[in-house]
């Protein structure tokens, strides 16, 4: 108990991060505990607390992993980019190719000999946030220069977005618009914008064209049934309607922990769906103060970036926090049905193990700039290990 009370006294970093890291812990405890009591009867013979510790170590698990990331200093990461990125391209080729098939989407490689699976994407979402960080920041001055500066940077990030879109669009689309919100903070040229945006869409209609002959492996069916659904109201709209009636029931104070009616009849309560249950259990404010963590961590991390005398620990923190936040309003978008469904966790509040722990190492990867940034005016301050540009 000592030794977990020096740990918390001697943090460092940006303490409001800290706290909305382990408020978004607890109200994903609670919540959890309370959308998978259905689950629990129909795959654990009732068994509630089943799921409760499962998904709680992850939790440990995940911080364990943070407070190792937030330890390390941050510019190691810049040298860990290009290897990161090569782990994650081959892992998504078999993912692709032989990954486990779940409601006919290949998302998941399955860990041999213990069971587990686990999201390749997960992996190359940080990879890449980390690669282009580390891009922008060692091409700063070729970066007005298409072929030494703008190209290595966009072609990975069409690689990356091309590999995860077939099987998983949401997730490729964050990751597309996060890049273009780095390459932004990193002064690229407007017109290599544009040139991003315009490769983009070259790559999706190549999909949609490859998925019209090969289905099983783009699903170019599910995107159409689920925007003609979303425009329309027509189609299997079940999913939408529960939790637009749970946020109903929840009207402005909730319903209270553990009373969610809706959560016995709306799919993926305790992951895609989680903000409507969690809409439903603590009403308009409880869904309200969840938004405003997240608001909070890209305030936060703003008020970082104009501290930071670092390119790389700039544009860094500002990617990862463009990935969470992004990811979190898109999850809190398809609960309240202001966009088409899609299958994006709620960063840190969803049930699952690949999710929650590249979330916390996203997390302590900003605390980590955080911390460097703490330190320069004290004694203790961290060693300058950044790359020069053009390294």
């Amino acid at each position: 108990m000592a030794s977990v009370k020096n740990i918390l006294g001697n943090l460092k970093g940006d303490k409001v991060i800290w706290t909305i890291m382990f408020l978004l812990a607890l109200f994903s405890i609670l919540v959890v505990y309370s959308a998978t009591g259905t689950l629990a009867y129909r795959y654990q013979g009732g068994n509630t607390e089943y799921y409760l510790l499962k998904h709680s170590t992850t939790l440990v698990f995940g911080f364990i992993v943070a407070y190792a990331a937030y330890t390390m200093p941050y510019q190691i990461y810049m040298k860990m980019a290009p290897y990161l990125l090569l782990i994650s391209v081959p892992l998504l080729v078999i993912t692709m190719a032989a990954g486990v098939d779940v409601n006919s989407a290949r998302r998941w490689l399955a860990v041999p000999g213990i069971g587990l699976t686990f999201q390749t994407s997960d992996l190359a979402k940080i990879a890449l946030v980390v690669y282009v960080a580390r891009a922008i920041t060692t091409s700063q001055e070729t970066i007005k220069d298409l072929q030494k500066g703008f190209l290595p940077i966009i072609f990975p990030v069409l690689v990356i977005c091309g590999l995860i879109a077939p099987s998983d669009l949401s997730t490729a689309m964050i990751l597309f618009v996060t890049a273009m919100g780095m390459m932004f903070v990193g002064r690229v040229r407007m017109s290599f914008l544009v040139a991003l945006m315009t490769g983009g869409i070259i790559l999706f209609s190549f999909l949609v064209t490859i998925g019209n002959f090969f289905p099983e492996y783009v699903r170019v069916g599910t995107w159409v049934r689920r925007m003609r659904s979303f425009v329309t109201g027509e189609g299997d709209n079940f999913q939408v309607i529960q939790g637009k009636m749970a946020i109903a029931n929840g009207e402005y104070f909730g319903v209270g922990p553990g009373n969610s009616v809706q959560r016995n009849f709306l799919p993926s309560s305790y992951a895609d769906f989680i903000y409507a249950i969690i809409g439903e259990e603590y009403g308009l404010v409880g869904a309200t103060f969840i938004w405003l963590l997240y608001v909070a961590l890209m305030f936060r991390i703003a008020r970082l970036v104009t501290k930071s005398p670092k390119a790389f620990g700039s544009i860094l923190a500002v990617g990862l926090g463009f990935m969470i936040v992004l990811q979190a309003l898109a999850n809190m978008a398809v609960s309240v049905n202001l966009m088409p469904v899609t299958g994006l966790p709620l960063p840190l509040v969803s049930m699952g193990g690949s999710s929650v722990l590249v979330s916390a190492i996203a997390f302590g990867m900003i605390l980590s700039v955080s911390r460097y940034i703490e330190g320069l005016s004290s004694k203790d301050a961290i060693p300058d290990m950044e790359i020069e540009p053009g390294s």
